[in-house]
């Protein structure tokens, strides 16, 4: 591919790093190619428009050329920036270990429709006061694991009443886009929270900063 052929990729910022003195790195998690490193040139710098694009949760279209061992980042149309949830302390660190469990999995060259759909309806459903942001938490946890084949699901969920029962079904069955609108009760979220805290101790190998934080919020 030359280096001057331009992508544009429909995806959302998970990570964003300073370089130097005013460029940036991100990882941005597109629908396309999976999860893609980036440099931003000028990105830090007062008034380049590449400032906000490049902030972590920016969802829109990335136009990026590739060179022979990197993308760099030409211009971003932003369609959300999910301002509101920045400006929420508790819920913008659900957000970021959102990211951070995307950033945990997704990979390049793999089609993560499924990862990327879920990531931005999660979000959307954080900026929800009707919507409890621990079972928000629980849905995305559960459905990631089972986007990326780790759930060991046999149809049977043991120790959980029916309700979480059937909702730890409904949630590994049920496309993303449609995952983010049912209740449950209190009884059945603190059911949920403590199959999601053996579940992911199980999965995941690593310490996320963001939960360390989150958990002394909950």
């Amino acid at each position: 591919m030359n280096m001057q052929e331009f992508l544009t990729l429909t995806g959302i910022v998970i990570k964003s790093e300073p370089i130097g003195e005013y460029d940036r790195r991100v990882v941005i998690l597109t629908k396309e190619r999976g999860k893609i490193s980036a440099f931003a040139k000028l990105a830090r710098k007062p008034n380049n428009r590449l400032m906000a694009p490049t902030n972590p949760f920016s969802f829109g279209q990335f136009k990026l050329y590739e060179g022979r061992s990197s993308y760099s980042l030409s211009e971003a149309e932003i369609t959300n920036y999910f301002e509101e949830l920045r400006q929420d302390y508790v819920g913008a660190y659900y957000g970021m270990y959102f990211l951070e469990i995307c950033d945990y999995y997704a990979r390049e060259n793999i089609d993560e429709t499924q990862m990327l759909k879920l990531l931005y309806q999660a979000l959307r459903a954080l900026l929800s006061p009707s919507f409890d942001n621990r079972l928000v938490r629980c849905i995305f946890e559960i459905k990631a694991i089972a986007i990326n084949g780790e759930m060991g699901y046999d149809g049977k969920i043991k120790g959980l009443g029916d309700t979480a029962a059937y909702t730890v079904d409904y949630i590994i069955k049920t496309q993303p886009e449609k995952l983010f609108s049912f209740k449950v009760t209190d009884e059945a979220v603190d059911e949920l929270r403590q199959f999601c805290k053996s579940l992911c101790s199980s999965r995941f190998d690593k310490n996320f900063k963001s939960l360390e934080i989150l958990e002394n919020m909950e």
